[in-house]
């Protein structure tokens, strides 16, 4: 009985490690695509590619990053209104939704929903290129896979992800004054000027270096899942809930590492 158990950790644990170093390596290698392309070689970035991707990875996600992120906002505000009012404090709603959305929810919300939307697309994508062995085809044309479909892609999550966190960080900081003003007797003057006197400079750059970590985890765990599948249909399928499921622990691990560093630096 132990047997298995130790079997099954040392798999999981070989399967941590496969993931990491692979993610990492993928990563490491469209560093060095953009280091050739611009130490004024002739390589070059398929910029094109990358608007593509981009368009395809944010600009569609819009609706619904705002969708959450505004239920989030209303959320928050509802659930901290009566033990604020009890105290007499509810004007401080401004303030713990201010910290809560720019830091942490903001980044997560936005990160949760683009591997929702476009993480599994993408390792199906590929996963489906890797089955119909159009990989091979690029390579046998001496075209890297990791220039032409992971570049454009990783680049596409990472930069979407830092403009859809601005974008649900408003959405949801808007929402919950909407409601605050409405229902809660907070005026506009008052949540207005308790959100700006809560912010700092801190609270936005950690929120969007969050947001820049979970696109670029996102990408690459997309992007090394589509190109190891294989089993046909039933491996493109695995692919894809691998990668949700992969993400979504990756991005809140790491946002807990983040804590801990900012803590430490004082960035709080």
């Amino acid at each position: 009985m132990w047997t298995r158990g130790v079997g099954r950790i040392g798999r999981s644990s070989l399967g941590l490690f496969t993931l990491l170093g692979g993610t990492t390596r993928l990563t490491g290698t469209v560093g060095r695509w953009y280091w050739k392309s611009g130490t004024g070689g002739e390589l070059r970035v398929g910029w094109p590619a990358v608007v593509a991707q981009m368009v395809r990875v944010g600009v569609r996600s819009i609706g619904i990053v705002l969708l959450v992120s505004a239920c989030i906002g209303l959320i928050l505000a509802i659930a901290m209104y009566p033990p604020l009012s009890e105290l007499g404090q509810q004007n401080k709603i401004a303030n713990i939704v201010a910290v809560a959305i720019f830091r942490e929810m903001g980044p997560i919300i936005s990160a949760v929903v683009l591997t929702g939307f476009a993480g599994a697309s993408i390792a199906a994508e590929i996963g489906t290129m890797v089955v119909g062995e159009e990989i091979e085809a690029l390579e046998a044309h001496a075209l890297d896979p990791v220039r032409f479909l992971v570049l454009p892609r990783l680049t596409a999550t990472a930069v979407s992800l830092v403009l859809l966190t601005i974008l649900a960080d408003v959405a949801a900081v808007v929402c919950s004054g909407l409601v605050s003003v409405m229902f809660f007797d907070v005026s506009a003057h008052v949540y207005i000027d308790n959100t700006l006197a809560q912010l700092q400079l801190a609270d936005f750059l950690t929120g969007l270096i969050k947001a820049a970590t979970f696109g670029l985890m996102l990408g690459a765990i997309a992007c090394f899942n589509g190109l190891r599948v294989s089993g046909g249909a039933a491996g493109v399928g695995k692919a894809t809930t691998d990668t949700v499921v992969q993400t979504i622990v990756a991005v809140i691990v790491s946002d807990l590492v983040y804590d801990a560093i900012f803590l430490e630096l004082g960035w709080t």
